[in-house]
């Protein structure tokens, strides 16, 4: 009997971070959903849902950094930082020139 191969996110996210780095951006690519980005002290701040879990990837001049929050992380409390500029952005084309 064949089984379908289990996919990355449905891991938990402890072995996502023990994932080496670029393991970790090969599953955000192919797996994540990007959601929300900002901008904090010259760092570019990506927020993407991995399954069930949120992942940050902090990424500056000379760094890049990938974070993962708990799965007790309030979702209101992750997106917080987001909203600015989430509201920003036009999502039903109404100024669309």
């Amino acid at each position: 009997m064949h089984y379908p191969k289990q996919p990355l996110f449905m891991l938990e996210y402890s072995m996502f971070e023990r994932l080496p780095y670029r393991s970790q951006r090969e599953a955000l690519k192919k797996e994540g959903t990007l959601i929300a980005r900002r901008q904090v002290n010259g760092y570019t701040i990506l927020l993407y849902i991995l399954g069930h879990t949120f992942v940050e990837v902090w990424t500056g001049t000379e760094a890049e950094v990938v974070t993962t929050f708990k799965k007790t992380a309030n979702a209101m409390a992750v997106l917080e930082p987001y909203v600015d500029a989430m509201e920003s952005v036009d999502w039903w084309g109404e100024n669309e020139i």
